[in-house]
């Protein structure tokens, strides 16, 4: 696997075969799954409108790579601030994060279990949510970083999808049934827009 920039300068070639400048895109999104790959994945072709037939519109695979950078810019910001600090941090002995600094883990920002079901917003905006969520002072009821309803604090999301726990977790049996039977869809580029979780 190339690295990030190198697979997103493949996917802008225009001069390149469309499939594989979709290949490509495939690995920029392996290498920032904001929502996991699966759920990121059918993110970009969706917003971008990736058609079944690449030759139909090639320039939607450079879409949704500006996406998908966009985002990973901002974060790889944050990652360097971050760096800095407890760099500076540990030089007065403060040698352990704090539980805050944890969602700065790519895995582990805004999981989504279902690949159908996820948060359809820019994926900078879903960024700079939980960066507001993550720095700001813990709700007394639990709520989505993300969108802001009321959750479990051992669940994901009904409304947008987004599960915290990350993708260590075990899922129940329904929902990891409703994640295999939307990935032949998504990644054959006919799911819809993201689908509403249906818990059981």
């Amino acid at each position: 696997m190339t690295s990030f920039p190198a697979a997103a300068k493949r996917v802008r070639d225009s001069s390149a075969d469309p499939v594989a400048r979709f290949w490509a895109l495939r690995e920029c999104s392996l290498h920032f799954p904001i929502y996991g790959f699966r759920a990121t994945w059918h993110h970009l072709t969706v917003q971008a409108g990736v058609p079944r037939q690449l030759s139909d519109d090639p320039e939607s695979l450079t879409r949704a790579v500006d996406e998908l950078e966009e985002a990973r810019r901002h974060w790889l910001l944050l990652r360097y601030t971050f760096a800095d600090r407890r760099r500076r941090e540990k030089a007065i002995g403060q040698r352990q994060p704090t539980l805050g600094d944890q969602w700065l883990s790519v895995m582990s920002l805004a999981y989504c279990p279902d690949p159908g079901r996820h948060p359809d917003e820019r994926l900078i905006k879903v960024l700079h949510r939980l960066i507001d969520a993550n720095l700001s002072e813990p709700q007394p009821q639990p709520t989505c970083a993300v969108c802001g309803n009321p959750r479990p604090v051992d669940t994901f999301c009904t409304a947008c999808g987004v599960d915290p726990r990350g993708p260590t977790v075990q899922l129940p049996a329904g929902i990891r049934q409703q994640a295999d039977d939307s990935w032949h869809e998504i990644w054959q580029r006919t799911a819809q827009k993201p689908r509403r979780l249906q818990v059981t």
